[in-house]
């Protein structure tokens, strides 16, 4: 897997930990939903300010968000995770 799928699974990851959707990740971000989902889907790439937007973000430090979605995840802040009452785990399967 190369840095640009790690970091879509990454930011997957980080939505699903918080509870957001594309439209929420989007507003934080100061970017359209549009944009996001061609990001996500591969359709346009990530770039190095977008990183940091995401790390702002989520409350992540950028190198930890480029060491894939477990470390990521790891390092979110406790305030910004979902409260999942009865839910469910799910693992990312990273090849």
């Amino acid at each position: 897997m190369n840095s640009e799928e790690t970091l879509r699974v990454t930011v997957a990851a980080l939505m699903r930990a918080c509870g957001e959707n594309q439209t929420v990740l989007a507003r934080g971000l100061r970017l359209t939903q549009g944009q996001v989902s061609r990001k996500q889907s591969g359709r346009a790439s990530w770039s190095l300010p977008d990183v940091d937007r995401l790390s702002a973000h989520y409350g992540v430090p950028v190198p930890d968000l480029l060491c894939g979605p477990t470390r990521a995840v790891e390092q979110l802040p406790h305030v910004r995770r979902a409260a999942l009452v009865g839910g469910s785990q799910e693992v990312f399967t990273v090849a």
